[in-house]
């Protein structure tokens, strides 16, 4: 007589590596960019975002997936002058 097994417990989160402003970053698999920035501490009003080499509107943040290899350059923007 064979025992019942235990369902296989589901695999931890992914990570991927992704490069931010020349530097390689990992963050979890599945974000949107949105949220990748949320967690590096950018303020989202406060940036521009290339991504990939383009510029990314604002409004496409919250459904641009993230994915290996991605790569962002994140400027903030500075008020001021004279």
């Amino acid at each position: 007589m064979s025992t019942p097994q235990e369902p296989p417990s589901p695999a931890p989160e992914s990570a991927i590596l992704i490069q931010v402003n020349g530097e390689c970053r990992s963050c979890r698999a599945g974000l949107t960019l949105e949220r990748v920035l949320e967690g590096l501490g950018y303020q989202p009003r406060l940036v521009v975002v290339e991504f990939n080499g383009a510029i990314l509107p604002r409004q496409n943040w919250s459904t641009q997936a993230v994915v290996e290899s991605d790569v962002l350059e994140v400027v903030t923007i500075v008020g001021g002058g004279s």
